[in-house]
Formats: C-alpha cells, sequence, structure tokens
C-alpha cells in the first residue's frame, strides 16, 4: 500500500514537474517571437544643382535657303547672348528647326494663300550646373526683341542629382529614428530591444518642396525594421 503511494507521488512530482519544463518552454518560444516593426523617417532640404531650359522662336519667308540663314543667324545671335550673360557654350544646344509649308496644309482654303509660305521655328536648349544663372537669364531674355527676335520661353526644369552623396547619412537617420521608436514601444510594453530581424529601405523620392520653390528640392525616405523584443 505504501509502496504505491510511493509510486503514486512520485507520478504526480514529475508529471508536475514535466508541466513547469513546458510551459517555461512555452514562455521561451512566445519571447523569442515577439517582435516589433517601426518605420523610420529621414528628410532633407537640398537646392537644385542641375536646370533644363529651353527658348524657341519661329521666323517667316516664302524661300527655303534665305529663310534658313535668317534663323541660324538669329540662333547665334541667342547663343552669343547667353556667352556673354556667363553660360558656358557647353551647356547651350542648338535644336534641330523644324519648318511648315503653308501651301501643304490640306486642309487650308486653298483659295486664300497666306502671305508667307513657310515658318521655320528654331529651338535652343539650355542643360546646365549654373542654376541661379539660368534664372537670371528666364527673365532678361526678353531684350533679345530688341534684336528682332522674339523669343518664346519654355519653363525650366529643375533636377538634384547628387543623391548619392547624401544616401548614407539620410538612410543612417532614418534608421535611428525607426531604432527610437522601437525603443518607445519597447518601454511602454515593459520589454527590451533586441537584435534587427529584418529591415527594408524605401525608396528615395525628391520633390519639389511646393510650386512656388522647384529650385528648392524635398529629399525623403523610409525605412521599415522588424526588431526582435526581449
Amino acid at each position: 500500500m505504501q509502496s504505491r503511494i510511493k509510486e503514486t507521488l512520485i507520478l504526480a512530482v514529475a508529471v508536475i514537474f514535466s508541466g513547469i519544463l513546458a510551459y517555461n518552454g512555452f514562455c521561451r518560444m512566445i519571447n523569442k517571437d515577439r517582435s516589433v516593426t517601426v518605420r523610420g523617417l529621414a528628410e532633407r532640404e537640398v537646392p537644385a544643382d542641375k536646370v533644363f531650359w529651353s527658348v524657341s522662336f519661329s521666323e517667316l519667308g516664302n524661300e527655303i535657303v534665305p529663310l534658313y540663314h535668317k534663323v541660324r543667324e538669329k540662333d547665334s545671335i541667342i547663343v552669343q547672348f547667353f556667352m556673354e550673360k556667363g553660360l558656358p557654350r557647353e551647356d547651350i544646344t542648338i535644336d534641330a528647326q523644324s519648318i511648315e509649308d503653308a501651301y501643304a496644309d490640306r486642309y487650308r482654303d486653298q483659295s486664300k494663300r497666306p502671305e508667307f509660305r513657310y515658318t521655320m521655328t528654331s529651338t535652343i536648349t539650355v542643360a546646365s550646373s549654373k542654376v541661379e544663372l539660368v534664372r537670371n537669364l528666364q527673365m532678361e531674355v526678353a531684350v533679345l526683341a530688341g534684336k528682332e527676335i522674339l523669343v518664346n520661353s519654355g519653363f525650366a526644369r529643375y533636377e538634384f542629382t547628387g543623391l548619392n552623396d547624401i544616401k548614407p547619412e539620410m538612410i543612417g537617420e532614418a534608421t535611428r529614428n525607426a531604432r527610437q521608436a522601437a525603443e518607445n514601444f519597447a518601454k511602454d510594453s515593459q520589454s527590451k530591444i533586441g537584435n534587427i530581424r529584418e529591415a527594408s529601405q524605401g525608396v528615395f523620392s525628391i520633390e519639389d518642396r511646393d510650386d512656388s520653390t522647384p529650385t528648392i528640392k524635398k529629399v525623403r525616405v523610409v525605412t521599415r525594421i522588424d526588431f526582435a523584443l526581449d
């Protein structure tokens, strides 16, 4: 009888001990799988370092060759004007001229031919790192009217090309911000931040700061990091 009681007690202790081990293992498994996913943002405002701008003008005539020479002469005047203002010649491109023959327009009333048959249009494109100089040129180009060149000024497009130079710092900043967010969460949940389990870097975006200042760009990146919780 005592032997059976002893065996029963031993079995009960073994069951309890096994249960404790299983519970501790289960808790360790839960803690091992605990994590928090956070996002870190980094933003920076930078000046545009590249500008693209084009101007165009048109001339009318009835003879192709004289019209072509007239357009080429005015091309040279515009290029010289830009260079005198400080723009390097290599930043200026004279695009191929386009020509329109009014007599070849089948939709035009052929009984009412216009005074001039041909319209030749020339476009000059600027691609330069001299952003402020080009901005000033946009306001000064109207003076070419004094040389009988009526210029149509297009909208300038500004870009920032130095992204690779600031990428490492911005990624580091976004990562630090993500870790700070994770630490705040861990503090509130009475946990501790462990190792990084998974991380992904978002795509860098470059946009105008606002509609009125296209020369200032806002660079933005968001990182997503999964931290283990201890």
